[in-house]
């Protein structure tokens, strides 16, 4: 029987995995003057995490109602990161075995209020739930880029509890989040299916040789009036990322297109990834840290 979180503005929001997104979703969880813990094997990657986070969270505070700061930390041991969270987020890398075991050590680890999301961006949780006792806590809460992107799609596991989902739907808007509710299972969920379209043509018609990505990204930009591009948009999410998430669509449907597969590939293997690396599709970012 599922529970709603008891006393959740007085208990912490752990998120686990450090990376670019990660980092993001505890900024968010950190405008109502609460407390967020991040967890990372890395410990520089978590000690970048939180220091991305509390100097952003300046200028997130003022387009939140009724925002206060909060306290960002980083929690090497994972089971002490969750132990008293009332949410706990997975945003580590699109692999499904990696989340089928970090969901198995939440479930043990976490309060058995705390309700367990993924940040799965083209994996349904239903696929790394299968088996658990607590089935109906857990969902995917996929979010875009905060803070510029502030939507999120969410989703059961077939098994999450109404009141849970509806819990979810009317909390995280206090957080500066805009959640929309995938009606039913959808890989991709509901932007990301269109945007994935978008994203593979605009890699294809590079692949060919038809253009390349700054003039790909110039005609968007003025066609959509975007401030970016599909290029610029995959360097800020990282290609390797990128390239994970194209290559889970095209298990699914191997009637996709090689190209785009091929072209991410490339620039994964030369350990250009992007705004993290320092240089992806293009080469104007500053150097990362570290």
């Amino acid at each position: 029987m599922s529970q709603i979180p008891h006393d959740h503005s007085n208990r912490p929001v752990a998120v686990v995995g450090a990376g670019t997104l990660g980092r993001r979703i505890a900024l968010m969880f950190a405008t109502r003057g609460g407390t967020v813990h991040i967890t990372d094997p890395n410990a520089e990657q978590g000690r970048a995490a939180v220091e991305y986070a509390t100097g952003t969270l300046p200028e997130v505070l003022g387009a939140i109602d009724g925002g206060a700061p909060g306290t960002i930390s980083y929690v090497p041991a994972q089971a002490d990161a969750v132990r008293d969270a009332w949410l706990v987020v997975e945003a580590v890398p699109e692999n499904l075995e990696l989340k089928k075991k970090i969901f198995a050590q939440l479930e043990s680890d976490s309060p058995a209020d705390a309700i367990l999301a993924s940040n799965s961006s083209s994996y349904a949780s239903r696929l790394f739930t299968e088996g658990l006792r607590t089935r109906d806590r857990m969902l995917n809460t996929h979010f875009y880029m905060p803070p510029q992107s502030t939507t999120l799609d969410v989703m059961s596991d077939g098994d999450t509890a109404p009141e849970i989902i509806d819990f979810v739907l009317r909390t995280f808007p206090q957080f500066g989040l805009h959640p929309f509710l995938c009606r039913k299972e959808s890989t991709g969920f509901v932007f990301n299916r269109i945007w994935a379209a978008i994203k593979r043509e605009a890699l294809e018609v590079v692949y060919e040789g038809v253009s390349v990505p700054a003039d790909v990204d110039a005609m968007f930009a003025l066609n959509f009036g975007t401030k970016a591009g599909p290029f610029r948009m995959m360097d800020q999410v990282g290609l390797d990322v990128v390239l994970d998430i194209e290559e889970h669509y095209a298990a699914e449907n191997p009637h996709l297109p090689e190209g785009p597969r091929i072209l991410l590939k490339k620039y994964v293997d030369a350990g250009k990834l992007g705004i993290k690396t320092g240089e992806g599709f293009y080469d104007d970012y500053a150097a990362p840290k570290g």
